[in-house]
């Protein structure tokens, strides 16, 4: 049962959307072995390096943008389908990164409504969910079924935002990835980056990040001077 709290001073519902891959959860660099394994299933060779740039991208989008555009395309379903059970291999070597339950719980606990802005498979994102052990302190979550349009289009962000019942000018996004921060910005909403998925606070930056912290750690460190502390600062 989810605890009982007062809404940020104000009176208009605010939240903050997270991205789980790579920015609550350790799991960027499992992502693009698993995809790499899942190309040369197929017969192709691309290197890790190309691969790990596209990853927080829809999977669809990240096929499309790593493979020929003449290759027969029926098979890019194959190519997913290998990948998700690549992925699914990895599950019991999943971990959160320090400090990201207490993330999410002094989020909820200053009054805001908390979602996970996913667009992993529903499946994998149930795991993260139990490896996060943080549900008390999640207001709504999203699967890659919630959104017709994959990362950087902004759709997911849009069914996050709807679950909680809050309007993008009272929301912060908080990811790891370029497509994150493109995602975030398409809807007007502060993009906070983190550099644990492995892309570097320049290129974070260069998409639009307001700020950039190291991890979920470093962002609860700094969170009352963050975009996050401003927006419980905001004025209705």
């Amino acid at each position: 049962m989810v605890p009982p709290r007062t809404s940020p001073p104000g009176g208009q519902r605010r939240g903050v959307l997270f991205d789980v891959d790579g920015t609550l959860i350790d799991s960027s660099y499992i992502h693009t072995i698993s995809w790499w394994g899942a190309f040369r299933q197929q017969g192709y060779d691309i290197p890790m390096a190309s691969i790990h740039h596209f990853v927080g991208m829809g999977g669809d989008r990240l096929v499309d943008n790593l493979l020929p555009q003449d290759r027969d395309r029926e098979a890019d379903k194959d190519v997913m389908a290998s990948h998700g059970a690549l992925y699914a291999s990895h599950w019991p070597s999943l971990r959160a990164f320090d400090g990201a339950r207490d993330l999410l719980a002094r989020c909820h606990e200053d009054g805001l409504a908390v979602a996970l802005a996913s667009s992993a498979r529903n499946k994998d994102l149930q795991v993260m969910k139990g490896i996060l052990a943080a549900d008390p302190f999640i207001d709504g979550a999203t699967s890659a079924n919630d959104a017709k349009n994959s990362k950087p289009s902004p759709d997911i962000l849009v069914a996050a935002l709807e679950t909680i019942g809050v309007a993008p000018r009272n929301a912060v996004f908080v990811g790891d990835a370029v497509w994150d921060m493109k995602a975030a910005a398409a809807l007007g909403i502060p993009p906070v980056g983190v550099t644990c998925g492995g892309i570097n606070a320049a290129e974070l930056r260069d998409a639009g990040a307001v700020e950039v912290y190291e991890g979920p750690r470093d962002l609860l460190e700094n969170l009352g001077s963050s975009a996050i502390g401003r927006l419980l600062r905001q004025e209705s």
